[in-house]
Formats: structure tokens, C-alpha cells, sequence
């Protein structure tokens, strides 16, 4: 069989964090995408790119593929894996069936079916959703998943099980928390697998996150956008108070360094500044904008031949 070099399909390093990854795989799978993209060769890039996605996206696949370097060709000229090297390492789905399958390197390597009888247990992985501030703060949940569980006759049946998560300050969209022995048991009893949970951040009314940096649009009125001066402005750790420069324009981006999700170094904030004009609703208010019209020379629309 082939080598696949995954890290080269992507077009990302070997070191790429997971949010990396993912953001590589959206965009060359929207490019590669065959109801988008009529070349002859999409269909072969777009099946190529969910492949890698497959292996780098998954701890214990990643792991197990970065473990087997880029060895040169085997001694009939095809690759093959280092002795030993399935040690350690158990697989269970992934990725496309029957004839849609991907490459005989990932079919040979990655995918595992069933759960074992006995011996160790089948590593399982669910999904996290949380909320911005739970990562920026740390926190705790509660999950109930539904497993397997073998009866004394021998039936199979489903059951409830509760589990204790902690979720690490500065986590990010993408991540996955390890569970050491909270996957499947094996039936016949066995070393239970280990549970990975993907996080994802829930829709935020205000924030946006990229990585560890948080985006907001921040509405500012029009005198202290042409005047300057500070605003209070919401962060996850409270407000605080931002410079805003004088002559500043709707959608005039602004950073809080160092505010973002908690890392090493910590993300930032970008406010983009958006103008909101106030209701006219009082003769006061009235008679301000009309001597701003006659005193203040404006045109906005100066630009465009207006």
C-alpha cells in the first residue's frame, strides 16, 4: 500500500493544533467539494481531504500516525508499518463503507470493527457543548451517556451512566477532554476504553471565537466615535473600559490584548466598532441634529460622487 501523508494533504504542519486542523478542513473541503467544484480531479481531492480530516481529527488516531514517522518504502516497494506498532492503539468506525471507502492505507491502518470480548475495551467518544465563559473560567459537568451493559444471561441492553467532567480553563473549540477508563467495558469483563469528548462552544449572543482570540461588535454613538474617549465594553471577565480614538469609523477594528481564552499567551479581543444613531424622539434631540446639518460641513457620500 501507499503512504498517505495527511499533514501535506491539509497543508498544515505536524505540530497544527486541532483548531488548525479543522479550519484547514473546511476550507479545502468547501474548495474540493464536488457540487461546487466541476474539475475531473475534486472528487479525488475532496475524498483525500475528508480521509486525512478523519485521522488527524482523532487523538488516538493522530497519535498512532505520528507514531509511525515517514519510514521509506517496505522491501517490495509498498509501505508498511513498523512491527509492534498497533500496540497500544484501538479504532472503532470512521469514515465512508463499501465502495465510497477511503485508501487501502487507511482501511489497513485505522479502522477497527466491533468491540472486543474480553481483554480491553473499546475507546468511546461523544461531543461537548459548552459555553464561552466555562472555558475562559473553567467548570464542571455532569454528563449521562447510555452504554452497553451485558446481563447475566448474556443480553445486551442499554443502560444510563452519569460522569463528573472537568473542564480545563482555556479550552478550546475543537479539544478533546480524555476520560481514562470511562469507555466501553468489554463484554466478558476487561479493562474499560477511554472517553473523549470534543468540545464545541454553544452559539454566544455576543462573542465569537477563533482559536483563543473573541470577536464582538461593539455599538458605539456617533459623538464618541467622532469625539474619542472611553466606553465600557463587556469582556468574559467583566467590563471594561476601551480607548476609542477620535474620528473613529463603523467597522474600525479594536484589540484588548491579552483578553481572549486563558493560554500561553493568551487570545485576544477585537471589538468592531459599529455607529448607532439614536431614535429621534424629543424637540431637544430634533433641534441638536438639525444645527449639527447646518454648522458641521458632512458629506458621506462624497466619496462615490454623491
Amino acid at each position: 500500500m501507499e503512504y498517505r501523508d495527511y499533514y501535506k494533504i491539509l497543508g498544515i504542519a505536524p505540530d497544527a493544533e486541532p483548531g488548525e486542523i479543522k479550519r484547514a478542513f473546511r476550507k479545502l473541503a468547501r474548495k474540493y467539494h464536488p457540487d461546487i467544484n466541476a474539475s475531473p480531479e475534486a472528487e479525488a481531492m475532496f475524498k483525500d481531504v475528508n480521509e486525512a480530516y478523519e485521522v488527524l481529527k482523532d487523538p488516538e488516531r493522530r497519535a498512532a500516525y505520528d507514531q509511525l514517522g515517514k519510514p521509506g518504502p517496505g522491501p517490495e516497494g509498498g509501505f508498511r508499518p513498523p512491527p509492534g506498532w498497533e500496540g497500544g492503539f484501538e479504532f472503532t468506525g470512521g469514515g465512508p463503507e463499501g465502495a465510497e471507502a477511503f485508501s487501502d492505507f487507511f482501511e489497513s491502518l485505522f479502522r477497527r470493527r466491533g468491540q472486543p470480548f474480553g481483554g480491553s475495551g473499546a475507546d468511546q467518544h461523544a461531543r461537548l457543548q459548552l459555553d464561552i465563559e466555562d472555558a475562559y473560567r473553567g467548570a464542571t459537568r455532569v454528563l449521562t451517556l447510555r452504554v452497553p451493559q451485558a446481563a447475566a444471561d448474556g443480553s445486551v441492553h442499554l443502560q444510563d451512566r452519569s460522569i463528573t467532567v472537568h473542564v480545563p480553563k482555556g479550552i478550546l473549540e475543537g479539544q478533546h477532554i480524555r476520560l481514562p477508563g470511562q469507555g466501553l467495558a468489554p463484554l466478558g469483563g476487561g479493562v474499560p476504553g477511554d472517553l473523549f469528548l470534543e468540545v464545541s462552544f454553544a452559539p454566544h449572543p455576543v462573542y465569537r471565537a477563533d482559536g483563543r482570540d473573541l470577536y464582538l461588535d461593539l455599538p458605539v454613538a456617533p459623538w464618541e466615535a467622532a469625539l474619542g474617549g472611553k466606553v465600557m465594553m463587556p469582556t468574559p471577565d467583566g467590563k471594561v473600559a476601551l480607548t476609542v480614538p477620535a474620528n473613529a469609523r463603523s467597522g474600525q477594528k479594536l484589540r484588548l490584548k491579552g483578553k481572549g481564552l486563558p493560554g500561553m499567551p493568551p487570545g485576544d479581543i477585537y471589538a468592531t466598532l459599529r455607529i448607532v444613531n439614536p431614535k429621534v424622539t424629543t424637540e431637544e434631540a430634533r433641534r441638536v441634529f438639525e444645527q449639527m446639518a447646518r454648522e458641521v460641513p458632512f458629506n458621506p457620500r462624497a466619496g462615490i460622487g454623491g
